[in-house]
Parts: C-alpha cells; sequence; structure tokens
C-alpha cells in the first residue's frame, strides 16, 4: 500500500492538498493511505516510526521549516519521493538539498499535481513492505524489511536494529549467519558487509573504507578483505537508485 503524508501548518491549504491527493488516488484506483500532518513536529515525530513513500511538504511553517524537515527525510530514508508545494519561490534552488521530485508553487494546479504525483507513484518503492519472521526466545515477531537498520550475528543470535530505536533480539541459532539472514539479502537494500553484519543501505549516511554509519550514528565494521565487493555494491546501488529518480 502507498502511504502518502502531507504537511502543511495552514489549515486550508493543508485540506486543499490532502483532498486533491485523494481524488488522484480514487481516479487512479490506487490502495494508498494519506495521513495529514499540520505542525512538523509532529511528522518528525510519526518517522522515527513508520516510514511512508511519498511526502508534500509545505516550506514555510513554524520551528522546523520545510527544507529541514526534507533533509531529515532524506537524512533517514534516501528512496521516499519529496514533493514541495509552497507560496514562496524563492527557496526552490535550496530545496534541492532534499532532492525533491518537484517544487509547485501555490495556488497548485489540479493537473501539475497529478501529474508531479503520477512520476511520484511510478518511483515509489512499494517493495518495502516485505516482511522478515524473527523467533525470539518467548514469541515471533515479523518484521518489516523497510524498518530494519542492520542485523547483528552475536553469540549464537542476530540482534535486529529497528529505526524506532528498539533492538529485537532472535533465539539461538544454529545455521550460518550468511544462511539465517539470505531471505533477507535477496532484497536489492540489504548488503552483508562483515561476516556479522548485514547493513540496510537504504540506512547508510556514510561510507568509509571500514565501515558504515547509519541512521542513528550507529557504525558497522566492514571486512578488509570485503571490502572491494562491498564498495562495488554499495556503489551499484547508488548508481541504480540514481537511475530511478
Amino acid at each position: 500500500m502507498l502511504r502518502i503524508a502531507v504537511c502543511d501548518d495552514m489549515p486550508d491549504e493543508l485540506e486543499s492538498l490532502v483532498l486533491l491527493a485523494n481524488q488522484y488516488l480514487s481516479a487512479n484506483s490506487l490502495d494508498a493511505e494519506v495521513t495529514e500532518f499540520s505542525h512538523p513536529d509532529t511528522l518528525l515525530t510519526a518517522i522515527e516510526a513508520e516510514s511512508f513513500h511519498l511526502y508534500i511538504l509545505d516550506i514555510v511553517m513554524p520551528m522546523v521549516n520545510g527544507l529541514e524537515l526534507g533533509k531529515e527525510i532524506r537524512r533517514l530514508d534516501r528512496e521516499a519521493q519529496i514533493i514541495y508545494a509552497t507560496t514562496e519561490p524563492q527557496f526552490a534552488l535550496q530545496a534541492y538539498a532534499a532532492n525533491p521530485i518537484n517544487y509547485l508553487v501555490k495556488p497548485i494546479e489540479k493537473q501539475q499535481l497529478f501529474d508531479t504525483l503520477t512520476y511520484a507513484v511510478s518511483k515509489a518503492d512499494l517493495a518495502e513492505e516485505q516482511t522478515f519472521a524473527v523467533k525470539t526466545a518467548d514469541s515471533r515477531r515479523v518484521i518489516k524489511l523497510s524498518d530494519i537498520v542492520c542485523c547483528e550475528y552475536r553469540r549464537h543470535t542476530v540482534i535486529f536494529s529497528l529505526t524506532n530505536g528498539e533492538e529485537v533480539l532472535s533465539r539461538t541459532i544454529r545455521e550460518r549467519f550468511s544462511e539465517y539472514s539470505s531471505p533477507i539479502l535477496k532484497d536489492r537494500h540489504f548488503l552483508q558487509c562483515h561476516i556479522s553484519f548485514v547493513v540496510n543501505m537504504r540506512r547508510v549516511e556514510r561510507f568509509a573504507k571500514d565501515s558504515f554509519t547509519l541512521c542513528g550514528g550507529k557504525t558497522v565494521p566492514i571486512a578488509a578483505k570485503q571490502y572491494p565487493v562491498v564498495r562495488d555494491a554499495y556503489m551499484d546501488y547508488l548508481m541504480a537508485k540514481g537511475g530511478r529518480r
């Protein structure tokens, strides 16, 4: 299901954007959910626990403006689609720091927004709904792959670090870590960079010769012998991602 977040501090503008988005979804028979936010802080809190495929953001808002909001979204999710909708055309160049797919100036023409949404939907990564079942010591957790920051093998268990800061510990596993994590590694976003670590490349903030720095500040080592393979895989991922935009 396509998830869209709309953030605007002006009630009338927010209502208008949500109405147009829903009209588009209905006209195109898309299975989607539109969530509205009247304050950027509320959206920032929401994305700590969940992600959206598409964001429609105003720019002039209190406390955190749309430019900073877009940068934070991009830090957490490099593949989310961002559309700016604002009354202020002078911020267009600054807005591109968040790599938006369009910058629309209000009052927004219906067809212009519809065309932009069509492009955004074509680029949205809907495959993130895939899940992985983790057997813990006392239960079974089903985790969305998009919520995983990294997986760490430690003392015959696997620790799943999630985007909301939670850690889920598997029960003792008998197979090798690479075998256990093979269903996750089939997803193009994931890469095993060390005998004990798998990272979600969507959550990478910095790449160095010896490590990845992930969102939230966690540092994951890259095995020296694997560096050429890891480097090439990560560069291929970035190039493919850029080509889909």
